[in-house]
């Protein structure tokens, strides 16, 4: 194996592939989305065991996830 090819020996570059992020970031969002809801189901159990930050990082991951839909969205276009 040589580490080291001359630019006439190598193969043209692949083209690059195309990957619908949409699909990740919907699915990232939905789950901090469930989790939120879980949170308002048993918000008072958790508060009273200490993890009642659970509602703020639940917040923060849906803001996230729109903030990252957005992006794919615009970049989509482009």
């Amino acid at each position: 194996m040589r580490i080291w090819l001359k630019d006439s020996e190598r193969r043209p570059d692949p083209e690059p592939a195309r990957a619908d992020g949409r699909k990740a970031v919907v699915a990232g969002t939905a789950v901090w989305f469930i989790g939120l809801i879980v949170w308002f189901i048993w918000g008072e159990m958790l508060t009273d065991a200490g993890f009642g930050w659970w509602l703020w990082m639940c917040l923060t991951g849906i803001a996230l996830g729109v903030i990252g839909l957005v992006v794919v969205l615009v970049s989509r276009r482009s």
